[in-house]
């Protein structure tokens, strides 16, 4: 959550993805209302191709890889991107809108109970 420090009330920014229209709203509330990991399953199968979850699959895992300070070539060696993915990834890790990182946050968590 980002507060706004320029006022004394502290206000939470909101923030707007270029993305958004109706559509990827609908997308986004589709995604929302799964309740558990058959329900998503269910719908990746329905949705994506095997190919585009398994790309889908292989940038999160980059992403945590990353985050956890292993170098490009031990990040292609394990999972076999281009470093132009790994790239991408790190862009987006650094100076992307933050769901990679909440996503991570998120998942961490879930994974210490």
């Amino acid at each position: 959550m980002i507060k706004s420090r320029h006022a004394k009330m502290e206000v939470e920014d909101m923030f707007t993805s270029r993305l958004q229209n109706e559509q990827t709203d609908n997308l986004a509330r589709a995604f929302l209302a799964l309740e558990s990991m058959e329900d998503c399953y269910r719908l990746f199968e329905d949705l994506f191709t095997i190919r585009e979850i398994q790309d889908l699959s292989q940038r999160l895992e980059v992403a945590q890889l990353l985050k956890s300070q292993a170098t490009y070539t031990e990040i292609v060696e394990k999972t076999g991107v281009s470093t132009a993915t790994i790239g991408r990834v790190n862009r987006a890790l650094n100076y992307g809108a933050g769901g990679y990182q909440l996503v991570l946050d998120k998942a961490k968590g879930n994974t210490d109970k």
